[in-house]
């Protein structure tokens, strides 16, 4: 088999359009590229996103306010008084009990316990965070606030 007999196969090579070749042959004049404009020149390819052919584009129309915290962590938030509630004496409430019970749900970066309501059974608790009152709450009840990383 020689090289110069090879040949590609049916369909792999397509015949050129060769534009603005006159008006009978179909892509003459405008050479397919439609009307006059921005999209009918050399190189004309999208404008940039946002792009409003030269009026002052909308992002610098507006006014800016404030920032936008990229890096903030999003904590999910529970009461002692749901502790109260929820859980039953003894136990350990953690990022998994939390879900398991339903008082956790989205997405977040930790646990933060806050001091509002009253708790009296004995837990063990395990979160990203803890307000002084919430500390303060579940030791007085006999139980622990460890903090462990997220």
């Amino acid at each position: 088999m020689l090289i110069s007999k090879i040949k590609a196969p049916r369909g792999a090579n397509k015949k050129l359009k060769r534009v603005g070749r006159g008006e009978s042959s179909g892509h003459g004049k405008t050479s397919t590229r439609g009307g006059k404009g921005q999209t009918a020149r050399k190189g004309n390819s999208k404008p940039r996103i946002g792009f409003e052919g030269g009026q002052t584009v909308m992002f610098r129309r507006l006014p800016k306010r404030g920032f936008k915290n990229l890096d903030r962590a999003i904590f999910a938030v529970v009461n002692v008084a749901t502790l109260e509630e929820r859980f039953d004496s003894g136990a350990t409430v953690d990022v998994a009990a939390l879900t398991a019970k339903g008082l956790t749900k989205g997405r977040f970066d930790g646990v933060r316990i806050l001091g509002e309501g009253e708790l009296k059974k004995k837990l063990t608790v395990k979160a990203q965070g803890f307000t002084a009152s919430a500390k303060q709450k579940i030791e007085a009840a006999g139980g622990t606030a460890e903090v462990v990383k997220a």
